[in-house]
Order: C-alpha cells, then structure tokens, then sequence
C-alpha cells in the first residue's frame, strides 16, 4: 500500500479519513493539527511563559515536545515542564524520570510538586486509609490543586496539558451522563482568565491516541509507558469502552462528539458563565464555595485516620 499524498510505501491507515499514510505524511498529519489548534486556543504574538503538565508518558511527552518544536525560536516564550508526584511508589518513579529525561533534552525548565506537600498525603496513603473510595475521586481535585499551584508559583501564563481527542470525547460524554451541564460548560481549553487559575491549553485535542503514540514513536520520544495501578476502579475507563467501541464502528465518531460539544459550547457558556471564586477558607485556593474540593477530600482522610487510630487504641486517654 501507497501513500495517497507521494506515493511512498504507508506505514497508516486513517480509517476516519480513508487515508494511507507514510512516515513523512503522519507527522505532519499530527503537527499540523496541533499547530492549528494551538494558535485557535491562544494568541502568543506577546510572549508568555508556558507550564506543561508532564507525567511522563506518551501524550503529555508529545505535547512537550510539539510545543518545544513550534516554539523554539520565540526568545519572548518560555517552557516549564511540571510533574505531579502523586506518591504511587510503583508508578511514579518511571514517569518522573522520563518527563526529567525529556525536558533535559529539550532544554526547558523541569519542576516536580509533590501530594504530600500540597494535599498532604501521598496516593498510597490514600488508598490505605480510604480503600473503598475510588482512588481518582481524590486523585483529580488534589492534581489540579498542585498542576494550578505549581503553574502559579512559576509564572506560568498558561498550562499545556497533554489531552487527547480519545480523553475529550471521553470527558464530554461522562458529564452529559451524569447530567452535569455546568462542568462540561467549563471544560478546556479555557479562554477566560479568573483569579487564581492559569488558563488550560489542549494542543492534542484533536489527535487520536492511536496517532500520539504513533508520532512519539516515529519521533524517538522516550515516554514511561505505564498505566497507573489504581485507574482500573476509575469511571473513565467504562467511557474508555464506550468510545472505542463507537469509533470501531463508525470511524470518526470522536471527531464528531468534540465537533457537537464545540458548536454548543458558546451556548453552555451563555447559560452557565464562570462563577465567583472565593478564596478557600483553610487553603486560600480559589473555589466556587467556602472549602475547596481538595480540603473537603483533606478532612475526610483526617477524619477517617482518627477513626482508625481509636479503632487500633480503644483504651481511654
């Protein structure tokens, strides 16, 4: 089989398109895709400083790369790669040598923020305390707590995260089913600016995971390919399901649920535009209510360490 472009030997077939692709052909497929919709999501003509959130694997790693590449003779722009350490003693240790290992190639900047300063427990602690909950309840308001803090505490003017087309047509779905209109009226990129947050860009939105892994490999990204040991309980992965079972059935359906999200988000945001933030009343994070999502998850794991502890030492003090 033939490229459909220049004729060279493909190495892919874009089943939503019906296209063949060779090597030369699918990198640019990806690149300028990316490049389009980076400048759609922002306007960089005055300089800024970018944050990128890195784990370390495959997509935050492309997108870290993508960036670096389209930006790398704009002296007024600036890249922070910023890893979470969630503390998952058999996970995080690859991704956070890799997003080390990269942005050392790139020649950024690389910080690491850790749950234990920020939450004040690390994620196998929370899983101890709490083994009924699911892991990722807790594990998605606590990054976002650190992700923000750490983007704010570098000057960051924006956060790059590495977000699929697979991860938003996963997240638009989840919300519609649990009928939470509000957030998917917030979901990124974001284009406005609210006290306290640093505004989220998608670079890879429109890029299939299939097509990340495929340009990181081509490209000689090294990433952690790993899969967090606690995401098999999480929500997301029924979406997962779902979506690549649409996909495999009618290719292009991805593509189709962004493009209906994005024709009716300026409508969502008439209907639900950015609340008030406060400032949390234990944290100073901004929130929509008193306590931040994150401090609420705080005092229940304080809450249910004490318990355990009278559970353990029954006798009186």
């Amino acid at each position: 089989m033939h490229c459909d472009r220049c004729g060279s030997p493909a190495i892919e077939w874009i089943r939503y398109s019906g296209e063949h692709l060779c090597r030369e052909h699918v990198l640019d497929f990806v690149e300028r895709r990316a490049k389009r919709e980076l400048r759609a999501q922002v306007d960089l003509h005055g300089g800024a400083r970018i944050a990128i959130g890195m784990s370390g694997g495959k997509d935050s790693s492309t997108a870290a790369f993508l960036l670096s590449r389209f930006l790398r003779e704009r002296r007024d722009i600036e890249l922070v790669g910023i890893t979470v350490d969630e503390g998952i003693a058999s996970y995080r240790p690859g991704g956070l040598a890799a997003a080390r290992d990269l942005c050392g190639e790139l020649g950024i900047e690389h910080r690491v923020i850790a749950y234990e300063a920020t939450a004040g427990h690390a994620m196998d602690e929370v899983v101890s305390v709490d083994p009924e909950a699911i892991p990722c309840s807790y594990c998605g308001p606590f990054r976002r707590e650190a992700l923000n803090r750490a983007a704010r505490d570098a000057g960051a003017d924006y956060v790059a995260t590495g977000l699929n087309l697979d991860d938003t047509a996963q997240s638009i779905l989840m919300n519609i089913a649990r009928a939470d209109v509000e957030k998917l009226a917030r979901l990124g990129p974001h284009d406005v600016r609210q006290p306290g947050l640093v505004p989220r860009l998608q670079p890879l939105r429109m890029i299939p995971e299939k097509e990340v892994y495929l340009y990181a490999f081509l490209r000689g990204i090294r990433f952690h390919d790993a899969t967090c040991p606690y995401a098999e309980r999480a929500q997301r992965g029924r979406f997962r399901e779902i979506v690549s079972r649409l996909e495999d059935e009618s290719p292009g359906t991805r593509h189709a649920i962004l493009s209906s999200y994005d024709q009716m988000r300026s409508l969502l945001q008439e209907k639900f535009p950015p609340a008030r933030l406060n400032a949390c009343a234990r944290c100073g994070e901004p929130t929509i209510h008193e306590i931040c999502k994150a401090c609420e998850l705080r005092g229940r794991l304080g809450h249910l360490a004490s318990v355990e502890s009278t559970v353990e030492d029954p006798s009186p003090r």
